[in-house]
């Protein structure tokens, strides 16, 4: 067989798993003047970083001249092709990938079949992300521990990627989506921090607002005011755990409430029962 790279070298995650994001493996080549791959299709996901040289990529009816500091991406289904330059070859890395969430992390950083490269990258930085995805995989005794490191590269592959295409994800900085996205973040941090004694001042001075204007714009987004969105998440999680054999005492203080008097009050309020009838009803519901 005649050779087709002056250099290659993968390395392969032994294991087969259901990762959000999974490695299957991670290379790097130097192929020969006009080598090419493709027509072809995969079912994983497969990112190149060119590192030296140059070459042609193919997909989706357009054709990109990629060189140094150039990414590109063949998605799942998509047919592709690439070739070598017949001067000055390329040599790139490579990894293949799959995972419930790929295809949205690929969107996050502006990345789509339809705009499958990215430019501008630097080569130093990139090859030090492969550089360690490799070598994640040393045939181990704890494989498993080796495709989460792996897979712990990859995210910051994919970030550095994305850090150099921001000019193609999508943002639009107006008065009005600002104050939507801290809103979104006082919702999330409600969401995340109800089992604390939360702050509202606190959380307005991290959002960078008055607390008096962000109860004024989380009241007119949710129609709700911070205090009373938090009591919601905490009463609703309570009917949650009211469901399993915690005590009332456990159940106040994982929803925030050191006193279970005091929280037994309050979901009583809230709920028109109280927290050991509320109980007691389910049970009987389920029975019948």
């Amino acid at each position: 067989m005649i050779p087709e790279h002056t250099y290659f070298s993968v390395n392969i995650n032994p294991l087969h798993s259901n990762l959000e994001l999974s490695v299957l493996f991670s290379g790097e080549g130097k192929p020969f003047p006009l080598h090419k791959t493709g027509p072809a299709v995969h079912d994983y996901f497969l990112i190149h970083t060119v590192h030296a040289g140059k070459g042609t990529f193919e997909m989706c009816g357009r054709t990109y001249d990629c060189q140094a500091g150039d990414t590109f991406i063949i998605y799942p289904g998509e047919l592709f092709t690439y070739t070598a330059d017949a001067n000055t070859p390329w040599h790139y890395t490579w990894v293949a990938f799959t995972g419930r969430a790929a295809s949205t992390t690929l969107a996050q950083i502006g990345m789509s079949p339809e705009q499958a490269v990215i430019s501008g990258s630097t080569p130093r930085t990139i090859r030090h992300y492969y550089r360690h995805i490799r070598s994640s995989f040393r045939q181990s005794d704890f494989p498993q521990l080796e495709e989460l490191e792996a897979e712990g590269w990859l995210r910051l592959l994919l970030h550095e990627l994305g850090r150099v295409n921001t000019h193609h994800i999508s943002v639009k900085h107006t008065a009005e989506t600002d104050i939507k996205r801290q809103i979104g973040q006082a919702i999330r941090y409600l969401e995340l921090q109800y089992t604390q004694a939360v702050s509202i001042e606190h959380l307005a001075r991290n959002l960078g607002y008055h607390r008096t204007y962000l109860c004024k714009m989380f009241k007119q987004s949710t129609g709700l005011s911070p205090m009373q969105y938090l009591f919601n998440i905490r009463m609703e999680r309570a009917k949650q755990l009211l469901r399993t054999a915690m005590t009332i005492d456990q159940i106040a203080s994982s929803v925030g409430f050191n006193d279970a008097l005091y929280f037994s009050k309050q979901f009583h309020k809230w709920s028109g029962s109280a927290p050991s009838v509320y109980r007691k009803e389910l049970r009987n519901n389920q029975s019948e």
